[in-house]
């Protein structure tokens, strides 16, 4: 093993420039410019290659602040969805961030000393981290937020999907998202397709499945695609690709997960501290309450800033149980072809409701709306899916990645 060699110090060091680590690295440096942060990513570029997508009412005024310094594109004139029993508008303001944005803002309001790229840690403990090549960072706390454990902690399904930005021959006149375009053929999982208009001529379309394994088949995914631009009228050409496979949370044992990844007096955050929408993977609204929260509590220790982020994430396994209830009916109650179903009856609902539970705030009375009038799946099914249990989160090896 190499020894470690001194390196760069720090007040708090931050593990994995993703968007929990990103956006707590932003949030320390307006809450305290003075402060000396660092940011090890093991990537290039902060963020990866990704896109968060989120409604404008998700956001506290502190967090709509927080993400003032990202270029941003807006959709003001609201979304649509289609399913073959319906099709809707939604007037609910619709906003978009790529990788490449997020990246260039930190980069221009961080301090030049705080962002270590292409760097990965080797090793970490409460008072730092070793990188690999064994340059040590001492800090007085550290947070790790490289991203989620697989662990059969956890139970539930997979959301698979494949996003391709593509560049189109003539304008497309597409002027808002389409969020879920569930009319597609439905491929032994609930699929949809989601749109996004980037430009007058630009657009990122993804092709997006809740499916039982975590296989991600990146021709068949590329092809369905195709078909859907050419069943559109779009024609270009590809600027950019995205994929990924994302776990569903139907229920598990936060505790135990915890102690299983737990390093004493390291703090942890974002997917790697299960911080997140279990049903819907929605990341944002949670990434910026969790840097805030670590902003306002700057001044801890290592060992107390890990308890602190432990308790928040405890708080948010806790308010989102119902969310884990849905998905467990959602995987467990209906047919893979009729699961579209629930989300068909669900986009009937109000428009606030649908926000609210995307941002995981569902009022008591939002809950009962969506468990009461005629169910989407039939009440047994319903019920023996409640009464079971789904697979282990820890897929056989080789099967997460076709391609």
């Amino acid at each position: 093993m190499t020894p470690a060699t001194s390196g760069a110090r720090a007040d708090i060091a931050i593990l994995g420039g993703g968007l929990a680590g990103g956006l707590i690295a932003l949030a320390l440096r307006r809450a305290d410019p003075a402060l000396a942060v660092v940011l090890v990513e093991a990537g290039e570029m902060l963020g990866g290659n990704h896109r968060w997508s989120w409604f404008e009412s998700d956001l506290s005024r502190e967090g709509v602040a927080l993400l003032a310094p990202f270029r941003k594109i807006q959709w003001p004139a609201g979304y649509d969805v289609h399913f073959p029993e319906h099709s809707r508008l939604l007037g609910s303001t619709y906003v978009s961030l790529s990788s490449a944005d997020f990246d260039a803002a930190l980069r221009r309001e961080l301090a030049q000393s705080t962002i270590y790229t292409g760097r990965t840690v080797a090793s970490v403990d409460a008072r730092g981290a070793t990188l690999e090549g064994g340059e040590r960072i001492d800090a007085r706390c550290v947070i790790d937020a490289r991203g989620f454990i697989l662990s059969d902690a956890f139970e539930g399904g997979w959301q698979v999907f494949m996003g391709r930005h593509l560049r189109t021959d003539a304008p497309h006149d597409v002027d808002r998202p389409i969020v879920m375009d569930a009319k597609v053929a439905q491929h032994d999982a609930f699929r949809f397709v989601y749109t996004l208009p980037l430009a007058a001529d630009e657009l990122f379309v993804e092709d997006t499945y809740y499916q039982d394994n975590p296989v991600l088949d990146r021709a068949a995914l590329s092809s369905r695609i195709d078909h859907y631009c050419e069943a559109m009228g779009w024609h270009g050409e590809p600027i950019a690709f995205e994929t990924g496979v994302l776990p569903v949370i139907t229920g598990g044992d936060l505790a135990r997960y915890q102690r299983d990844v737990r390093v004493p007096g390291v703090a942890m955050a974002g997917a790697r501290a299960m911080i997140g929408h279990p049903l819907t993977s929605y990341t944002l609204p949670f990434a910026a309450e969790t840097a805030l929260l670590v902003a306002k509590n700057r001044d801890l220790p290592s060992e107390q800033m890990a308890a602190l982020l432990e308790n928040h994430a405890r708080r948010v396994w806790q308010r989102t149980g119902f969310y884990r209830m849905l998905g467990t009916m959602l995987f467990g109650a209906a047919r893979p072809e009729e699961r579209y179903r629930i989300f068909s009856r669900f986009y009937r609902l109000s428009p606030g409701l649908i926000e609210r539970f995307y941002a995981a705030r569902s009022t008591t009375r939002d809950k009962l709306r969506v468990l009461t009038g005629k169910p989407p799946v039939p009440i047994p099914h319903a019920l023996r899916a409640l009464a079971s249990h789904r697979p282990p989160l820890a897929p056989p090896e080789g099967t997460a990645d076709n391609g």
